[in-house]
């Protein structure tokens, strides 16, 4: 399968509670993880058993040698991750509460300059798409004619372009409401906007729903819940579940199929601190 996304390295500080405008929380620490949307997915699927290349940029600095050396280490192919000169790499600032809830500012950096054509190895059965990255690139991939899952965090004006690519939508509670809103089919009911948003792609659109696990619009909706979970941080839950979802598209599962294991993952990776730590292995 094939990846599309931002790698970035992520600055993590455990507080006791989020800080609010304006003001100043301290925490014991900071820790350094790998991160980024794409490659946090990209190594959520390779941790499934699929084959992973990943398309994406990093700057020509240490933070990008080492995200790329972390990646390799996960088994993910980053031929296709472009090391861009004079770019910086880009950075997440994270902030935890004691809940496991989170607080993200991102630095895009070369992420922002992800070169927008992507070349499709051979057999590739599915193609997962996010967009932390440049819009042109977001198009170039969802343009492949493969199978495409698209993780609309965030909601970008690519994301409405796309549309007519017919790609799985996995939005979160927040996205579907805003992509509803953008196609001028306002509603506060997460399902009504699920709804009207397949109503213009033709295709799927999962709904995650955080601890409440996902819903699944298509010919029939259906609500697939999330077990039971002891919950650190909640950090890289949502590309864990997409990484494993497109992860077993690609293996050939049924869409309500791939979405139970996609839900299961998610909720083993908040079991640990970072966006990786937690995410299961096979």
């Amino acid at each position: 399968m094939l990846v599309v996304g931002a790698v970035n390295v992520d600055l993590v500080v455990a507080a006791p509670r989020l800080p609010g405008p304006g003001e100043t929380v301290v925490g014991d620490g900071m820790e350094r993880f790998g991160g980024g949307k794409g490659a946090n997915a990209a190594v959520a699927a390779a941790r499934a058993g699929a084959a992973v290349v990943l398309v994406g940029a990093v700057g020509d600095d240490d933070l990008g040698a080492a995200a790329l050396d972390e990646l390799r280490a996960e088994g993910v192919d980053v031929s296709g991750v472009a090391v861009l000169p004079g770019r910086a790499t880009g950075v997440a600032l994270i902030v935890v509460d004691a809940a496991g809830e989170n607080q993200i500012a991102v630095g895009a950096g070369a992420n922002a300059h992800v070169p927008a054509s992507v070349t499709v190895p051979p057999g590739t059965r599915c193609v997962l798409v996010s967009t932390e990255i440049n819009d042109d690139a977001v198009l170039a991939a969802l343009r492949t004619g493969i199978p495409c899952v698209l993780n609309p965090a965030p909601v970008t004006d690519a994301v409405v372009a796309a549309l007519d690519a017919g790609p799985i939508l996995t939005p979160n509670r927040g996205e579907c409401l805003d992509l509803a809103a953008r196609l001028g089919a306002p509603t506060d009911e997460v399902g009504v906007a699920a709804r009207r948003i397949r109503e213009r792609t033709g295709a799927p659109v999962v709904v995650t729903l955080g601890g409440a696990g996902a819903l699944v619009v298509d010919s029939v909706v259906e609500t697939v819940p999330a077990p039971t979970a002891t919950v650190r941080d909640t950090t890289g839950a949502g590309d864990t579940f997409n990484g494993v979802l497109a992860a077993r598209l690609a293996a050939g599962d049924a869409l309500a199929d791939a979405v139970r294991v996609a839900v299961r993952a998610a909720s083993v990776s908040v079991g640990a601190v970072g966006a990786r730590a937690g995410m299961p292995t096979g």
